[in-house]
């Protein structure tokens, strides 16, 4: 007869929730998904179109962190290192679900100069939502690179494709984005400065 293990560990006391993981614990298990479950979807938002799609990342990549939570060198800071993982299942799902658009071009009149001043002065909410506008290969080039810190060479690598055709996604990203800004945020006609379109409809 097999019994099943039972571990202690308390709510506030990361280690041990880590620990009775460990040991598969679900009480635990479920205490580390609840309190990480905000800063996990934050991330698998920006590589994802959708709230759905995010969600199967996150559960995923949940899955994933409990499989191999023995790797984990308590060390190091527990953020990064499920940050690592759930960067990587966003990877996978796209190399599994993309049409590899690695091609795709701007729109005719759409090759524009990238205004950094623009985004400078817009919330990280305000950029995810329109970064979650890009193609797949375009959101998760440019998603990488810029937040994620990833070099070009290293994208190429984990996506599978030359580092040429990843240059190329990401300048195109970077163009596709302040067409995105443009529209959302056209120049005030007497100022000159960027403001949200809904101001305009009064």
């Amino acid at each position: 007869m097999f019994f099943k293990k039972t571990s202690t560990f308390t709510d506030n006391d990361l280690p041990s929730i880590i620990r009775a993981c460990r040991v598969n614990d679900p009480r635990a298990q479920r205490t580390l998904f609840k309190q990480f479950f905000g800063y996990a979807k934050s991330i698998c938002l920006r590589y994802t179109s959708s709230v759905e799609e995010a969600e199967d990342v996150l559960n995923e990549g949940f899955l994933k962190a409990f499989q191999h939570m023995e790797k984990y060198d308590e060390s190091l800071p527990f953020k990064a290192w499920l940050r690592t993982i759930l960067v990587n299942t966003a990877i996978s799902h796209y190399r599994r679900n993309s049409r590899f658009d690695q091609h795709a071009s701007l729109d005719a009149g759409e090759q524009v100069a990238f205004n950094d001043d623009i985004v400078d002065k817009m919330a990280a909410e305000e950029i995810l939502a329109l970064v979650q506008q890009l193609t797949p290969t375009f959101r998760t080039v440019f998603m990488m690179h810029v937040v994620d810190g990833y070099s070009l060479h290293e994208i190429a690598g984990l996506l599978e494709h030359n580092e040429a055709t990843v240059r190329s996604n990401f300048a195109r990203a970077r163009q596709k984005l302040q067409v995105l800004i443009k529209q959302a945020y056209p120049l005030h006609p007497q100022t000159g400065s960027a403001a949200p379109i809904q101001h305009y409809e009064n």
